[in-house]
C-alpha cells in the first residue's frame, strides 16, 4: 500500500486543538513556559498513514477507534495523523495506542519566555517534559520518561552522536544488578523491541561521554512517569520528529 504523508499547517492544527484540545499546561517551575493549548504540529509523521484507524467527530474532536484492537479514543483529529503509522524503510512504527498514554504528554506548542537560544532542548526531570526552543518565541513540548529515583542527572550537555535504530549495550553496572540487561552485554541490535526505539541522540560533556540518552521506546505507558535508569525517553513518533529538528552539536539543559 502506498504511504500517505501528511502536511498539516500549524494554523489549521491551532483551530482543531482551540476547539476542542486536552488540557492545559503543567506548573513550569522556571516560569519560562507559559500556559499553552495542546497542539500539534506540521509535518509531524513522515511518511506517515492512519488507514488502520476509524475517525468519527469534527473539528471539536471526536471518536478515533483503531481497527485491530477498537480502541476508542477521544482526542482531536489532528493527532490521529501525528500519531499514525511510520514505515522508515527498515522498521514500521505502529500507530500509537492513545489509551496508554496521558494525553497531557502528546505533543504540544506552547509559548516560551526563557532565557535559552533558539534550538536548545530544556527537559523538566520534575514535570516530565522536553521542550524544543523555537525562534518564535515558542516551544515545541514532548512527554517524556524520566530516571527513577537515584538515577536521575541534571546538568548541560551537548549532543554529540545521532542514531536511527540504535544498538543498545546497557553499562557493566547495569548488566550486574539486572539479569535482563546482562543478556545484551555483547550489544542488542536496532529494532521495534530494542529499549531506545527508533532513535537515540548521545549526550557528552566535552569530549566525555555522560551515558544518559535521549531516546525512543517500545512502552508508550512509560511516558509521564519515573522509570528509567537516568534516561530521557520519548514516544517513538515524537523522538523520530525531535530526531530530525535537531542536529549534532545542539545545548540541552535537564533541570531537577
Amino acid at each position: 500500500m502506498a504511504r500517505r504523508g501528511y502536511d498539516m499547517s500549524d494554523e489549521t492544527v491551532r483551530r482543531d486543538a482551540e476547539a476542542g484540545g486536552t488540557g492545559a499546561m503543567r506548573r513550569w517551575s522556571r516560569r519560562a513556559f507559559v500556559a499553552a493549548a495542546p497542539l500539534a504540529l506540521a509535518g509531524c509523521a513522515v511518511g506517515a498513514r492512519v488507514d488502520r484507524w476509524d475517525y468519527s467527530g469534527d473539528a471539536r474532536g471526536g471518536r478515533l477507534t483503531r481497527r485491530s484492537n477498537g480502541v476508542g479514543i477521544g482526542f482531536p483529529s489532528g493527532y490521529a495523523d501525528i500519531y499514525g503509522e511510520i514505515d522508515d524503510g527498515r522498521f514500521v512504527v505502529d500507530p500509537l495506542d492513545f489509551s496508554e498514554v496521558d494525553a497531557d504528554y502528546l505533543r504540544a506548542i506552547v509559548p516560551y519566555r526563557g532565557p535559552e537560544r533558539p534550538g536548545t532542548i530544556v527537559i523538566d526531570t520534575a514535570e516530565k517534559y522536553l521542550y524544543l526552543v523555537r525562534d518564535d518565541g515558542e516551544a515545541i513540548r514532548y512527554g517524556v520518561g524520566v530516571g527513577r529515583e537515584g538515577f536521575g542527572w541534571t546538568g548541560r550537555a551537548t549532543i554529540k552522536r545521532k542514531a536511527e535504530w540504535p544498538t543498545w549495550t546497557p553499562p557493566r553496572e547495569m548488566t550486574l544488578r539486572d539479569e535482563e540487561a546482562a543478556k545484551w552485554a555483547g550489544g542488542m541490535p536496532g529494532g521495534p523491541d530494542n529499549p531506545l526505539g527508533a532513535r537515540a541522540m548521545y549526550l557528552y560533556q566535552g569530549d566525555r561521554d555522560t551515558l544518559y540518552r535521549i531516546h525512543g521506546n517500545n512502552d508508550p505507558s512509560s511516558i509521564g512517569h519515573a522509570v528509567s535508569s537516568g534516561c530521557i525517553r520519548l514516544l517513538n513518533h515524537d523522538v523520530i520528529d525531535l530526531y530530525r529538528r535537531t542536529p549534532v552539536g545542539t545545548t540541552v539543559v535537564v533541570l531537577g
